[in-house]
């Protein structure tokens, strides 16, 4: 019983580290860039951590209950299909950075609610239109977190899994593994989103700066990842 809840502390405490991967946060990042409060950006890393704990355990149905393991070959294609999200979620915000609106700041409230000023983006020509906050979550960590679920580390830890002689605590130790990467993805979230919001809310075109940082260090980590590869 001792060696089992070591086993499973271990894979808790390896899924938070999981989630400390340079693309994964290079990834995430470029998400939580356009959250505007820290719960929201928790949310997008609880999302991704969901999408990756998907994938593992899809993953972990063939390579333990076939006893197989990932191909080499099939491992660098899905590193290689990482590196080109990395590098499409950085040229999408670039893209999305380009064809924005003037950002500019007037008072305004939004429905009943009180009068503020923040600084936001309208469309070009729009600067009296409706708007929003920050643009809706969707679906897109989720995905995003589904594509890394299969690549890096994560691929290690399924090998690891298959040596484990009980089938059921395999699986056990890949859900643990799983729940670790969200709980990490959620702090790492709070942790870039919250000091991120804090600088947006406070100078005007720090949200353009920070989105281009973050798209410019998505694209760089791609093609690392091409390069090395």
């Amino acid at each position: 019983m001792t060696d089992m809840l070591g086993l499973l502390v271990l894979a808790f405490v390896l899924g938070m580290r999981h989630a400390t991967d340079v693309d994964h946060l290079a990834a995430v990042t470029t998400i939580v860039s356009q959250r505007r409060s820290a719960w929201s950006a928790a949310l997008v890393g609880a999302l991704w951590g969901l999408g990756h704990t998907t994938s593992l355990v899809a993953a972990a149905i063939a390579v333990i209950a076939l006893h197989t393991q990932i191909p080499p070959r099939v491992e660098h294609g899905l590193e290689m299909g990482v590196a080109i999200m990395l590098i499409g979620l950085g040229i999408n915000l670039l893209r999305t950075l380009g064809r924005g609106g003037a950002l500019h700041l007037h008072p305004h409230r939004h429905g009943g609610g009180r009068d503020h000023v923040h600084p936001h983006r309208h469309a070009p020509g729009e600067r009296t239109a409706p708007h929003h906050h920050e643009p809706a979550i969707g679906r897109r960590p989720f995905w995003v977190g589904l594509v890394h679920g299969l690549a890096g580390s994560a691929a290690l830890m399924l090998t690891v899994a298959a040596t484990i002689p009980s089938a059921r605590l395999a699986f056990g130790y890949v859900l643990v593994f799983g729940f670790g990467s969200v709980g990490g993805m959620m702090v790492m979230s709070v942790l870039l989103g919250g000091p991120m919001a804090w600088v947006v809310h406070r100078f005007a075109h720090a949200e353009w700066a920070l989105s281009g940082l973050a798209a410019l260090g998505s694209v760089t980590v791609g093609v690392a990842m091409v390069l090395g590869g």
